[in-house]
């Protein structure tokens, strides 16, 4: 039985899809910065230089201090935080400008892509590029955009009066949600791609696709709990974890829920166990998409998706027994949003394309 079927885009006008081409290309060119942004922003929380910058100041935040002077007045700000009075007391001038750059960098980003996003589609709409069923799409991206940023300093925030650090939970809400927007793009863009479609293998692999988006972010977001917590400093070995597959206190606070985002242990603990779901539940849907639809395009992305799995959960294992060093837990941050792009990819072909304008 043939897999292939005759797709709607070959009856669009080839203004249309050209527009579509067009849009879904700046689409993927944001999603490229999104990644970015994310990176810069793990290796601003390695480096423990998120909190170097005291104020939210949306629009003149993005100048940078142009003199001494300024360079002082920001370093005053910095020296009334818990984190420099019992973590960086006596800390230089020139060491503060190190973890100022990179929080700077990460804010500068940040808005370059809200630019890199508003601009362009101001033009896609203004010049009648944009369909109506697509607008409302856009404008929740945009929406998305706007509503991370308050988070961003919701989450800087918590570490300005009473921590030395941000609160974990809003560390991971602020990650989790740069990813969703992330995955929301690509899903977008996805739809738009003009090559014929392919029938999913089977009537549950819509189900499987989606089932590993939605572990793709609760890993990621398990992910960012350790790292608000440095749980990944302690337990340093692999597969055993303080000589125990299972180790023992892993409610040891009251009560229970605690546990699961305030404990070093439990939280690396269900990290790991994440991991294994997600790594197991790829490669069983590999397996079945190779034997019922051989060398189709969803179970060639199937596999390439267990492979993407498979390199980051060896990214994870290297970074714990290396002890977290930055470049290994950079690599591995980046290879979370890579298996959550193929696994959003790889979900979007599973799920049918948007549906042709009824007018030409």
């Amino acid at each position: 039985m043939s897999l292939s079927r005759p797709s709607e885009v070959s009856r669009l006008p080839a203004r249309i899809a050209r527009d579509r081409t067009a849009i879904r290309l700046w689409l993927y060119a944001i999603a490229a910065l999104i990644l970015a942004l994310v990176v810069v922003g793990g290796a601003t929380r390695l480096t423990e230089s998120g909190l170097s910058i005291t104020e939210w100041k949306p629009i003149h935040g993005i100048v940078p201090p142009l003199s001494e002077a300024e360079w002082l007045e920001e370093f005053q700000l910095y020296q009334r935080i818990p984190q420099y009075q019992e973590l960086n007391q006596g800390m230089s001038l020139s060491g503060f400008k190190t973890i100022f750059w990179w929080e700077w960098a990460h804010r500068f980003l940040a808005r370059s892509v809200g630019f890199a996003f508003a601009l362009p589609l101001a033009f896609f709409w203004a010049t009648g590029r944009v369909e109506g069923w697509l607008k409302p799409r856009l404008l929740a991206l945009l929406a998305l955009g706007g509503l991370q940023g308050g988070i961003g300093w919701w989450m800087v925030a918590s570490g300005l009066v009473e921590r030395t650090d941000v609160s974990q939970y809003r560390l991971a809400v602020h990650l989790t949600m740069a990813c969703i927007i992330f995955a929301a793009i690509l899903w977008i863009a996805r739809g738009l791609v003009t090559r014929p479609s392919e029938p999913p293998p089977t009537g549950h692999s819509r189900h499987v696709g989606l089932l590993i988006v939605a572990l793709a972010l609760v890993q990621i977001y398990l992910g960012g709990l350790v790292a608000g917590l440095n749980a990944g400093l302690a337990f340093n070995t692999w597969p055993l974890m303080d000589g125990r597959l299972v180790p023992g206190n892993l409610f040891a606070m009251t009560p229970v829920w605690r546990n699961f985002f305030e404990s070093v242990m439990t939280v690396q603990f269900v990290h790991r166990c994440g991991a294994y779901l997600l790594f197991a539940v790829v490669v069983i849907h590999a397996v079945a998409a190779l034997r019922i639809a051989g060398r189709s395009r969803h179970a060639q992305g199937a596999v390439w998706l267990a492979l993407a799995v498979t390199m980051q959960a060896a990214l994870g294992i290297t970074t714990l027994l290396l002890q977290v060093p930055i470049g290994w837990a950079l690599m591995h941050q980046a290879g979370a949003l890579v298996v959550l792009a193929g696994s959003v990819i790889h979900a979007r072909g599973l799920t049918g394309r948007y549906p042709a304008p009824v007018h030409a």
